[in-house]
């Protein structure tokens, strides 16, 4: 039978220690094939190397059948073994898996009655896997969400105008970080988030307590939560929300979400919007499959369309359906080795037909994670950025630049 087991390329491991300290692993003696730090490694010294092998099977129970499956693959691996239908979106009849780092914890399991990710956790003999919904949701969901911290200057979906309150105030809003990610960014700027296993989870309420506590040291009105991909846990998503808008009930509370928008339908946005999501920030990858693909790094042509098409779709329902509702702000990446200043131009031509007043941010892809190849765009060369942004018709373009933002 076809497995996969991590390899490490000698020569070009640094020794940062992060597949060692930051991400679940039972070890390369027990490897489960996972993928997890090869996708993790920012210098690409990891790979899956595929082996035909025959492994001792081992006993396991799911919803209630017993089966023999290979020891040393994942619960996730088993399920699909098993017929199991596993998805990148969420579905009605399978399993809803999008990170597959082990950050998100969308693809919960009950495992001897105690919730785990199906994507990192080995299946141990006399394993008994629950993955029922009427029985998940009897439980709370579950996140690994950190870096609570205060932040000077917000994100794509923060208005360009707000400042720090009081002469020495020093932040606009308080923030948090959802790890796991379903993109696999090469220029990824938090890539230790995204990619990072290890933390406690925390409940919905728990993450709420902790950024109302600081909203509260900070005397600031907004409250974000970025990533990673922060809209992965459709279920813990709507109940943070719900919780963040119960702890801070005074009309002043916003609540923000940064966000790819590339799972985001518009049941989903709907729901955000009724838990009480005030504020959105859609972070456009790419306007054409190839630069998708490039930025993104995904490889399957089939699932990059999907992604690609959900984001825009998202992007032009919230525009039709929340503008003057709640406050949205749209982000697009720039590099000249990513993305072509005629892309940049269509993107801004297709925002400026459905809403030419929209804030639009452009951040300046600089050399992070696995593209340390690149240089950061010039102060020059975003003012250009700028102004074709302009000339497509948009009327408030904020651009990134070595010499801070600049504005309309």
């Amino acid at each position: 039978m076809k497995f996969y087991i991590s390899r490490k390329i000698t020569n070009l491991c640094v020794h940062c220690g992060f597949c060692e300290t930051q991400i679940e692993c039972p070890g390369s003696e027990n490897c489960t094939g996972c993928g997890v730090c090869v996708d993790a490694c920012p210098n690409q010294a990891k790979i899956l190397e595929e082996v035909l092998e025959e492994r001792k099977k081992v006993k396991i129970k799911v919803d209630g059948e017993t089966y023999e499956v290979p020891e040393k693959i994942t619960i996730l691996k088993a399920l699909e073994i098993l017929g199991y239908k596993i998805s990148y979106f969420p579905t009605k009849d399978g399993i809803y898996a999008p990170c597959r780092t082990g950050g998100c914890w969308a693809c919960m399991v009950l495992v001897d009655g105690k919730p785990k990710q199906a994507c990192i956790t080995p299946v141990k003999n006399g394993m008994n896997i629950q993955t029922s919904k009427t029985e998940l949701e009897k439980i709370q969901p579950l996140r690994i969400v950190s870096g609570f911290q205060g932040h000077p200057v917000g994100g794509v979906g923060t208005p360009y105008w707000l400042k720090p309150k009081g002469f020495f105030a020093r932040y606009i809003e308080v923030a948090c970080f959802a790890h796991g990610c379903i993109l696999r960014c090469p220029t990824c700027q938090n890539w230790e988030i995204t990619y990072s296993s290890k933390n406690t989870p925390l409940t919905p309420n728990q993450a709420a307590v902790k950024i109302t506590g600081l909203r509260r040291l900070y005397g600031v009105d907004r409250m974000a939560i970025s990533g990673g991909e922060s809209t992965l846990n459709y279920r813990w998503l709507i109940a943070y929300l719900k919780n963040l808008k119960k702890l801070n009930p005074d009309k002043d509370a916003r609540f923000h979400v940064d966000t790819n928008a590339v799972i985001l339908t518009k049941e989903y946005i709907d729901r955000l919007v009724e838990a009480g999501m005030t504020d959105i920030g859609p972070d456009i990858k790419a306007l054409t499959l190839p630069t998708f693909k490039k930025i993104t790094g995904i490889k399957s042509e089939e699932l990059a369309k999907k992604l690609l098409e959900t984001e825009w779709e998202a992007v032009k329902y919230l525009i039709n359906q929340y503008w003057g509702k709640i406050f949205i702000g749209i982000g697009i990446p720039y590099n000249k080795k990513l993305i072509s200043l005629e892309e940049i131009w269509e993107i801004g031509r297709k925002i400026a037909e459905w809403e030419p007043t929209i804030q639009v941010c452009v951040l300046d892809y600089r050399p992070e994670f696995r593209r340390q190849d690149i240089e950061r765009p010039s102060f020059h060369e975003m003012v250009k950025v700028k102004n074709i942004l302009e000339d497509a018709g948009l009327k408030c373009v904020i651009c990134q630049t070595t010499q801070g933002h600049i504005g309309p």
